[in-house]
């Protein structure tokens, strides 16, 4: 019999620059996901900072990056559930290679990364991710890509985990990559919003990117036969704030969904037997364990598309 499990997404307003306040927020959250049973709960991509790179405190803030990973470390033991913090964007300040694609010998020792980790609910990190996708200029002149570094996938209580962060989604190169290494739950935190469209899309569509989301979510759903769970951050109306987040499945699409942009949170029961009769009916993981499958995804500079 497949598992069952009680997740819980939170929208968060991520306030810019107001750290300690957006923490206490999240850990108001969490407490009460914690108190309707979820065992696991999922913040936003930026949450702690908001991204606003070009203010003159943001690498100041991403200092402190690890008081805050305790602080969900210590918070997660205490209340007895797994945490995906969002993502923390982490300063580093050094010359070494840690698998983030910081190379010997830069002139600029100065790094943003934005991480995501999946804490136990003993506490226990059992897995880091630092975003790999980009998007478009702004964050490629300010953060630090994973570039290369194979996308991992972590055992967990839940099973085989993937970790995405926003624009990851826009990649099915990467859900392939980890559901040929048994993940069958991915989890992606996101700072998402409606501004993200060009002027031509706003014009034919002023909440394109709502729609770009739904239909990517339930699509990556059913061609890799995975769970997802999409935490992304919400605001007040007129903001350019998109929310919708969700707990998607095959057959199903969203399990739950916040369907406003405005703060809150929702806890889903995710039955994993949904993502089982979904294989057993198109096999999506079969055909890519075969060894004389057609496709052959190659990530190096050789590649023949």
């Amino acid at each position: 019999m497949a598992p069952v499990y009680n997740v819980a997404v939170i929208q968060l307003h991520p306030k810019p620059m107001q750290v300690e306040s957006n923490f206490r927020k999240a850990e108001e959250f969490i407490r009460s996901a914690a108190s309707q049973g979820a065992e696991l709960a999922v913040l936003p991509e930026y949450h702690l900072t908001n991204w606003v790179p070009q203010d003159p405190g943001f690498k100041e803030a991403c200092r402190h990056w690890k008081t805050y990973l305790d602080r969900y470390r210590a918070l997660a033991k205490e209340c007895k559930i797994a945490i995906v913090p969002g993502t923390i964007i982490e300063l580093h300040t050094d010359d070494t290679h840690d698998s983030t694609g910081i190379t010997e010998g830069e002139e600029d020792n100065d790094r943003l990364l934005n991480v995501a980790y999946f804490i136990d609910a003993s506490g226990e990190i059992l897995g880091k991710y630092v975003k790999k996708n980009l998007w478009g200029s702004i964050e490629r002149l300010h953060l630090t890509s994973s570039t290369r570094d194979p996308h991992p996938v972590f055992d967990t209580p839940f099973g085989k985990v993937g970790m995405l962060i926003c624009w990851d989604l826009a990649f099915p190169e990467a859900f392939r990559e980890m559901i040929a290494q048994g993940a069958k739950l991915f989890i992606i935190p996101t700072f998402w919003t409606l501004s993200d469209c060009s002027p031509e899309g706003l014009a034919l569509n002023p909440v394109a990117e709502k729609l770009f989301l739904d239909s990517m979510l339930t699509a990556r759903c059913f061609e890799n036969t995975c769970a997802i769970i999409f935490a992304n951050a919400g605001g007040p109306p007129g903001k350019g704030y998109a929310g919708i987040s969700q707990v998607c499945v095959p057959y199903v699409g969203p399990l739950v969904r916040l369907g406003g942009c405005t703060e809150g949170m929702a806890v889903a029961r995710l039955d994993m037997g949904i993502v089982e009769a979904a294989e057993a009916n198109y096999q999506v993981r079969a055909d890519l364990a075969k060894g004389d499958w057609h496709y052959d995804y190659r990530h190096s500079n050789d590649s023949k598309l």
